[in-house]
């Protein structure tokens, strides 16, 4: 029992996301509040398909859903609840390929991370979180300040240096990424790290510049591990919805990409990106970000994802 005048408990993960995926579980919700209550059949299950799709499914994805939920129901009367509650598990079927815990290989060390993606999903801040975590884990980690292009992006991975307890190699603004990222995997051999989490620029405006500059940095750290970069990670902003398709395109031509992180899943309504990204790519989503906070930041829990965008959780 809380005493008077105690501060209540902050919210647990699963709260805040619900919360987060409040905007994306509304845009549903609304049609899945007109289908709930009616008997099952070719025309609910049609308006199930565009709740879905108004989410940012993806049209073949709904309908496979929809279907999925159809099965076996048609006829039969669906209350609210039961309906999200079915949809919610369809989802996760969906999404439990997915969820994949992002992990290091202590027999590569230091442990070679690549983090990209376009400006503005929150890659650098990312990337220091991810750090955070490293080092609460008692790992070693090293930082390339690899996004040369953006004063900015150099200046906030120091502080998340600063605050975690990791070194960052940087250089001034403009320098070149791959010769830093070669200079960073020498120092983080040098000091014994566990891991080097090298943040890169997202200049998509120049998307031949941009992939050119990522498969430079892979192939000159190539050059003092051959088996380097052991992770790949592309950092998605979820309000892009239907352009994160492309991006993973892009930057999947470049550079192997081995997880996907997305981020701002708190600031829209386009949260079901998550669910074609899924199905579509096959790709490991190790981490989901409903904030600002060093926080926020949390592995992929796929039932919990499937019963917030839902509404069911």
């Amino acid at each position: 029992m809380r005493t008077f005048g105690e501060a209540p408990p902050p919210p647990t993960f699963l709260e805040r996301l619900k919360t987060g995926l409040s905007r994306s579980a509304g845009t549903i919700g609304v049609n899945l509040g007109a289908i709930g209550g009616k008997k099952l059949d070719a025309a609910s299950i049609a308006e199930l398909e565009e709740a879905l799709i108004a989410g940012d499914i993806g049209a073949g994805l709904s309908a496979r859903i929809a279907a999925a939920v159809g099965r076996g129901r048609y006829g039969v009367e669906i209350a609210p609840y039961d309906l999200k509650r079915i949809l919610a598990g369809e989802i996760a079927e969906v999404l439990k390929p997915a969820q994949q815990a992002f992990a290091t290989d202590p027999s590569k060390k230091p442990f070679v991370v690549l983090v990209a993606g376009v400006n503005g999903t929150g890659k650098t801040t990312t990337i220091g979180k991810l750090a955070k975590s490293l080092r609460e884990e008692g790992l070693k980690v090293v930082l390339a300040a690899g996004d040369t292009f953006r004063a900015a992006a150099i200046e906030q991975l120091q502080v998340w240096g600063a605050r975690v307890g990791a070194e960052v190699v940087a250089k001034e603004p403009g320098a070149d990424a791959a010769g830093l990222a070669f200079e960073a995997l020498e120092q983080a051999k040098k000091s014994g790290a566990d891991v080097l989490l090298i943040d890169t620029a997202g200049r998509l405006q120049n998307k031949a510049g941009l992939m050119a500059e990522l498969e430079k940095i892979a192939r000159v750290i190539k050059k003092l591990d051959p088996t380097a970069p052991h992770a790949s990670l592309l950092v998605l902003d979820a309000t892009t919805g239907q352009n994160a398709i492309s991006q993973v395109e892009v930057f999947q031509r470049s550079v192997p990409l081995t997880g996907l992180i997305m981020t701002k899943l708190d600031g829209t309504a386009r949260g079901g990106i998550l669910v074609a990204l899924a199905d579509k790519f096959k790709l490991p989503v190790h981490f989901i970000g409903v904030g600002e906070g060093a926080d926020d930041l949390q592995p992929f829990h796929a039932e919990a994802f499937a019963k917030a965008l839902t509404g069911a959780a």
